[in-house]
């Protein structure tokens, strides 16, 4: 046992000198050691949580007195001491102080309302059967605000009835009547109060984030780098994939208006020689068009009669024109000056 620990617990019973050593190892075997605070959780539910926390967060409840002498003995732990009034008990985890703050959060159970508690949320009476035989209690629903009937011998609720707002004081009526139903509005948890960890004292307000905000920002800060990676011509682990099929699309862009002969570039080149060849067969006169390009759009010089004959032409007459298109653009180069 430590020197310190023995001049602070020299005049304490051996009971308590004893305790006071389990703290001060308890505190020293886990990474963060927070302070919560525990008054008003119901014992049902306080094992609930316990429960729930087991194998990641371990929770000590002792005498606060106790807890300063075994703190003041654990390096940088003794800095949360004054958090240590009231109802409170201690947590230890390895886990990070932000991840502890959210398993806690997450670890908060319904618990039901007492008399003379305040709301802090709105509580309503949901519509539909409430087990309850006519009688007496139809007069406590409606006396509390729920719209309540008797109907087919039984006490319904007939629509979802606002009982209470927040900040409304819960009264003794209300509170029996929502025990009965089984409602259970007030949420109750370990309140973290202050958390130390790696010699950094945490306060509840720069743990208590959103952390779908911040994996929106991770995700942004992640394309924004990969996009820097590539405009820049930055080579990593990954972003090597898309830099090479960049690159690759580049280059047989480059290809193609250069017009590089190659097997890979063939088909390409091909199409582009046939998209060109047709648009330079519908810049020349038709008269002056090879045959098999005769027809397949008519320039600015055809007259009026012209036209209206054109537009007389029956369906057939259309896809027979659509073939010899498709045809004189397959032909290419050697089709227009052979």
């Amino acid at each position: 046992m430590p020197i310190q620990v023995e001049r602070r617990t020299d005049n304490l019973p051996e009971w308590k000198t004893r305790e006071v050593e389990e703290i001060r190892e308890w505190l020293s075997c886990h990474a963060s050691i927070g302070i919560c605070d525990v008054s008003g959780i119901p014992s049902r539910q306080f094992q609930q949580m316990r429960a729930s926390l087991r194998g990641e967060v371990a929770i000590k409840v002792s005498r606060n007195t106790l807890v300063k002498l075994a703190a003041q003995n654990v390096e940088g732990i003794g800095s949360i001491a004054d958090q240590l009034k009231g109802q409170v008990g201690v947590v230890g985890t390895n886990k990070n102080p932000f991840t502890l703050y959210q398993m806690l959060k997450d670890s908060k159970t319904p618990a039901p309302i007492n008399a003379g508690d305040v709301a802090t949320k709105q509580i309503v009476i949901p519509e539909g059967d409430t087990g309850f035989p006519p009688g007496p209690f139809v007069g406590d629903l409606q006396a509390v605000g729920a719209a309540a009937q008797i109907s087919e011998g039984s006490i319904r609720v007939t629509s979802p009835s606002i009982v209470a707002e927040v900040g409304d004081v819960i009264t003794p009526k209300l509170s029996n009547v929502l025990s009965a139903l089984g409602i259970e509005p007030k949420e109750v948890g370990l309140n973290l109060k202050a958390v130390y960890s790696e010699g950094v004292i945490y306060e509840i307000s720069s743990l208590d984030i959103d952390i779908d905000e911040y994996k929106l920002k991770f995700t942004k800060a992640v394309n924004n780098a990969r996009s820097l990676s590539v405009s820049s011509r930055y080579p990593t682990s990954q972003t090597i994939s898309t830099m090479l099929v960049n690159g690759f699309m580049n280059a047989k862009s480059v290809g193609i208006f250069a017009a590089v002969e190659s097997p890979d570039l063939a088909t390409e080149l091909i199409n582009k020689a046939a998209v060109e060849s047709h648009a330079l067969a519908m810049s020349i006169d038709e008269d002056a068009r090879p045959k098999k390009l005769k027809n397949v759009a008519k320039n600015e010089s055809i007259d009026k009669k012209e036209q209206s004959v054109e537009q007389e032409n029956t369906e057939d007459t259309e896809a027979e024109n659509e073939d010899a298109t498709e045809e004189a653009s397959a032909a290419g180069l050697g089709d227009l000056f052979g």
